[in-house]
């Protein structure tokens, strides 16, 4: 069933996460609540003023796990 979501989130216009959801509205709250920020060329982009941007179309969970692997977006991939 293709109900799984790929995203990045994005502070600006840079790129501090990918990852896949079946709920992008859900994630991006949870992200932004996450009180997580990253530095970046010396300016340090608070993830509460971040947002989510869908990649492509609602896919498959297993293809999109491997688009999250393929991309790195989990650190914990081998």
């Amino acid at each position: 069933m293709r109900d799984t979501y790929k995203y990045w989130f994005k502070v600006g216009n840079l790129k501090v996460h990918c990852g896949i959801t079946d709920n992008l509205e859900r994630r991006e709250r949870e992200h932004q609540k996450s009180n997580r920020y990253k530095d970046h060329n010396g300016v340090r982009y608070y993830w509460r003023n971040g947002h989510i941007v869908q990649v492509g179309y609602a896919t498959t969970r297993e293809a999109a796990m491997e688009w999250e692997r393929q991309n790195r977006c989990n650190r914990n991939w081998n």
